[in-house]
């Protein structure tokens, strides 16, 4: 009941000096809802990394020419020679882990889909893969199908196309048509379905697949580089699969024991731990303006609470004559204190979290309810209106009743 009586006269305190509580409500808020924003904008971006590199297979590593990282050692220094098709293809007949292998190469950055009188911007990507690469590299087809061994045998012109260009191109079936690609023809066997534009990424729905072979013959750009893509059976195979592509990788490259490796391998959600990593300082500094911005809270709260002291001495002389004790004094001005931090947390909450999913939405994440951050706040709240309200709160209840009565 006591509780109880000190809240209700807490929310007393607040309609009485309504202007400077709201003022400082108003700050309480500001810190709360940089703090739940800014954390609950981390967590949006948190979820689509992941959901934009899961797209790519968390179960898969990816094998290439050595471009400046090496997976044993220090960063490299220049760019190795390429994977050529003999080492490329000598390692998918040669690795008998569990998992599929798939061989590509990119034909074409910049290329231009012609269908009867549309076509698209230089900006299609045309890439030479095998029947394996789309499990390898997570594209699903829609509409069609995927290549087979015999297509990329025989070199057959055929194409997979991405959504985009699909939809900008061909409309609804576009199966078995006909579509050239700077000029070269190749028919549709297959439709992607949509990739994807997570945090900006949708060069995944501008792409033209065809069978690796046939980008030999059609795109022989004088110096081929192929990549390899090894997709595991289950996550726990990752690790001793690369172990195992690393060992059989270099002896494809001919390295003796004494020559540093050329080539690197690459997890692919090392990208995704790496941009989550970088967010963490973001989220520091979010959190240190929040701090600072609550620490200002806490002195403009500790002011008020002690002009109120001020204000009511002659109400604290009445009740410690009527029998009031200090500790009920000092317990009532506390109440107060974290009733109004409280009040202005619950705003800072909830405009922390519309501030937080404006992000959310813009990522494509949907809605997220930081039910961590929101505890956190309140907690957070009780804390500061604790240390803001106790010396306030102890001058209070040291008033003698008699100079308080007084008072004028």
């Amino acid at each position: 009941m006591r509780i109880t009586e000190n809240i209700r006269q807490g929310l007393e305190a607040v309609k009485t000096n309504l202007l400077r509580t709201v003022i400082t409500c108003l700050i309480i808020a500001i810190g709360i809802a940089a703090l739940v924003g800014i954390l609950t904008s981390i967590d949006a971006m948190n979820s689509a990394i992941t959901k934009t590199f899961s797209r790519m297979g968390s179960q898969s590593f990816n094998i290439r020419n050595n471009q400046g990282f090496q997976r044993h050692g220090a960063p490299g220094s220049s760019v190795s020679e390429p994977i050529s098709w003999t080492q490329a293809s000598g390692f998918k007949k040669s690795f008998d882990f569990p998992s599929e292998v798939s061989i590509s190469r990119n034909a074409e950055m910049a290329a231009k889909v012609r269908y009867k009188n549309k076509e698209t911007n230089p900006n299609a990507r045309v890439i030479g893969v095998d029947e394996n690469y789309l499990k390898t590299a997570s594209y699903e087809l829609e509409q069609g199908r995927n290549f087979t061994a015999n297509d990329v045998e025989l070199a057959l012109p055929l194409a997979i196309v991405g959504k985009e260009i699909a939809t900008t191109l061909l409309g609804k079936s576009g199966l078995g048509e006909v579509v050239k690609v700077n000029g070269k023809s190749y028919r549709v066997a297959g439709i992607l379905a949509e990739k994807g534009s997570s945090l900006g990424m949708s060069g995944g729905d501008r792409v033209v697949f065809i069978p690796v072979s046939r980008s030999r013959m059609d795109f022989n750009n004088g110096q081929e580089n192929y990549f390899i893509n090894v997709a595991v059976n289950q996550i726990n195979q990752l690790d001793p699969a690369m172990d195992e592509a690393y060992l059989l990788m270099r002896r494809m490259r001919g390295l003796g024991s004494s020559k540093p490796d050329d080539f690197s391998l690459t997890k692919s959600d090392a990208l995704a731990n790496d941009a989550i990593d970088n967010l963490k300082m973001v989220s520091l500094v979010g959190t240190i303006i929040a701090i600072i911005t609550l620490i200002g809270a806490a002195v403009s709260l500790m002011n008020i609470m002690l002009v109120s002291v001020t204000e009511r001495t002659r109400e604290i002389g009445v009740r410690k004559a009527l029998g009031a004790s200090s500790s009920v004094i000092r317990n009532q001005f506390l109440t107060e204190a974290v009733v109004i931090c409280q009040l202005g947390g619950l705003g800072g909450i909830v405009f922390g979290i519309l501030l937080g999913n404006l992000v959310g939405f813009g990522l494509g994440t949907g809605f997220i309810i930081p039910w961590k951050w929101m505890l956190m706040s309140v907690g957070v709240c009780m804390v500061v209106g604790l240390v803001a309200g106790i010396y306030p709160a102890t001058r209070a209840s040291k008033l003698n009743p008699i100079d308080a009565l007084r008072f004028e």
